[in-house]
């Protein structure tokens, strides 16, 4: 298999001792020694084509790609050109493929190599067990490095995108904490006093209400004013809804 690695600053290639030989374009080759070429087609390519991507630091994750083996089975014409190609649909992240096809050569074929993408750099990780509803905190996670390509799920990067945030589901030691795995608590509920903020151009005015849903921060609930009016608002905080005039 090939790995190799992208930074910011330069690409450094890895392989196993022996395990590519040189091959030269337009050689007849035998099967085993096809699959070899193509994988070094590929992996030129790839070196190319991989992407940068940040971490939450704004540093670059280290990128390395692993090229398997296309079908035994085939047995492909000679072709004096093969380019590579990322197939319709397909991405350079987890599990994917890549395209080769013969544009120079007697007889035109395309096929498919298997390809796992890796991305690996500092994210939060869960430390122990949190229970599903847990409101999490700094307690309950670490920094390390992982990979981010493991799941297609995005990474929660940033520590505001998951602190006082309830957990989901059942959270267990290793986890790397992405997206679906916390949601926002539920800061108060419906019957609830709150108060109204109301602003426009210039003014902002403010009143008591009860609320007639839960509210969860930063999404809608329903409450009722003190002159009887029923509307819609954001929730900020645990005791004050927004309306936009």
């Amino acid at each position: 298999m090939l790995v190799f690695w992208k930074s910011t600053q330069r690409m450094v290639v890895s392989a196993a001792v022996g395990l590519f030989a040189v091959a030269c374009g337009g050689t007849a080759f035998a099967q085993g020694g096809e699959n070899t070429h193509y994988q070094q087609v590929a992996q030129k390519w790839l070196l190319k084509e991989l992407p940068t991507v940040l971490g939450a630091d704004g540093s670059a994750l280290r990128m390395e790609a692993v090229v398997g083996d296309m079908d035994r089975r085939l047995k492909l014409a000679p072709c004096d050109k093969v380019e590579s190609y990322l197939p319709f649909g397909a991405r350079l992240w987890g599990k994917t493929q890549v395209g080769l096809r013969c544009v120079e050569g007697p007889v035109r074929w395309s096929v498919t190599m298997p390809v796992l993408i890796n991305a690996y750099g500092p994210a939060w990780v869960v430390k122990g067990q949190v229970g599903a509803g847990v409101v999490m905190t700094d307690a309950d996670v670490v920094q390390s490095e992982v990979n981010w390509a493991e799941d297609t799920n995005p990474v929660l990067g940033e520590r505001e995108a998951w602190v006082g945030q309830v957990a989901t589901r059942n959270l267990v030691t290793g986890q790397t904490l992405r997206l679906g795995m916390v949601k926002p608590a539920q800061v108060f509920q419906a019957g609830a006093p709150v108060r109204v903020v109301a602003q426009g151009i210039g003014f902002q005015i403010s009143s008591d209400a009860q609320a007639l849903s839960p509210g969860v921060v930063g999404q809608s609930a329903r409450v009722r004013m003190e002159n009887g009016r029923v509307t819609m608002g954001v929730v900020l905080d645990g005791r004050t809804v927004q309306i936009d005039l």
